[in-house]
């Protein structure tokens, strides 16, 4: 998903050089959001994973 808001701002940021602000400014929000929601899933994974490696754990000993 980085790889793809990566993608959205180089092109945001090509059209906004070329003049096409408009475009370019929705693939930059475009770009924004897709980053959010890559750091909001990394956390969330984070957490589930230090949750369930706990329990693993747990059952082990």
């Amino acid at each position: 998903m980085l790889k793809l808001a990566l993608t959205f701002l180089v092109i945001g940021l090509v059209l906004g050089l070329l003049g096409f602000g408009g475009i370019g400014g929705a693939f930059v929000g475009i770009a924004k959001i897709l980053f959010f929601i890559a750091i909001a899933l990394f956390l969330l994974f984070l957490v589930i994973s230090l949750v369930a490696g706990k329990t693993v754990k747990d059952a082990i000993d």
